[in-house]
């Protein structure tokens, strides 16, 4: 099976996959509790992932899982693929989420966020989105799951990367919650742009959790040393596969 085939097949299995999952998210959002949507959103995640393994050839090599421990965590995350929200949803539950405003332009996800006690930011960042995190957070309080957030707010290439927005510190600072960071490869086999993706093996690990102190600026040098360093270390190995 040519490239451009399988990445057809797997477009329209992405597409499919995605609608009809919007429309039983929805009717799940209806039921009481978080409980059942939580499920839909970590099924639309399995089946996914599945559908990127045997449609599009995609690899997942999941690492560094023993650092998600009971005790709920910000997870940290590079964004380089439309793929790492789905990784995320199909191998962290239960599980929260820090989601771009841009969401909302697509029917019934606004909905489907807002049950799932989302906290929906401007990827502008700045005074508004912090409050729109200060009122987030209040729900979180008292919320067990761990929530999952990208501090750049933008989709980087392989190489790439964008400021790191400090909310990541305030929120998991406020609730009093380790960081566990994130490096990935994803975006060598599904580039954010590319209509092709590639069949090969790429890595999400988990890295060690970091716990926010004092100090703010040192904290976010940390941060975005760990994850940008390991990131870069995961992108020269991909790079030298055969």
């Amino acid at each position: 099976m040519t490239p451009l085939v399988r990445s057809t097949l797997f477009e329209i299995s992405y597409w499919l996959v995605t609608i009809s999952f919007a429309v039983i998210c929805t009717i799940l959002a209806i039921l009481p509790g978080k409980r059942p949507l939580s499920y839909g959103i970590f099924t639309y995640g399995r089946v996914m992932a599945f559908a990127m393994r045997f449609v599009a050839g995609i690899r997942i090599d999941l690492r560094g899982t023993q650092h998600l421990s009971r005790t709920p965590s910000v997870i940290a995350a590079k964004h380089q693929s439309w793929g790492d929200p789905l990784i995320m949803v199909a191998t962290v539950r239960p599980l929260a989420f820090v989601a771009g405003d841009h969401l909302l332009k697509f029917p019934l996800i606004g909905f489907i966020l807002k049950k799932a006690g989302a906290v929906v930011l401007s990827n502008q960042g700045g005074t508004a989105a912090r409050a729109r995190i200060d009122a987030g957070k209040q729900r979180l309080k008292s919320d067990r799951r761990h929530v999952l957030i990208y501090p750049e707010g933008h989709l980087a290439a392989p190489g790439e990367k964008f400021p790191y927005k400090k909310g990541v510190y305030h929120l998991a600072y406020d609730l009093g919650r380790p960081v566990v960071p994130v490096a990935t490869s994803l975006g060598l086999a599904w580039d954010r742009k590319a209509f092709v993706k590639r069949k090969r093996t790429v890595v999400v690990e988990f890295l060690e959790p970091i716990m926010p102190g004092e100090d703010k600026e040192a904290f976010m040098r940390l941060l975005e040393d760990r994850i940008e360093g390991r990131t870069a270390e995961l992108i020269r190995a991909g790079n030298g596969e055969a």
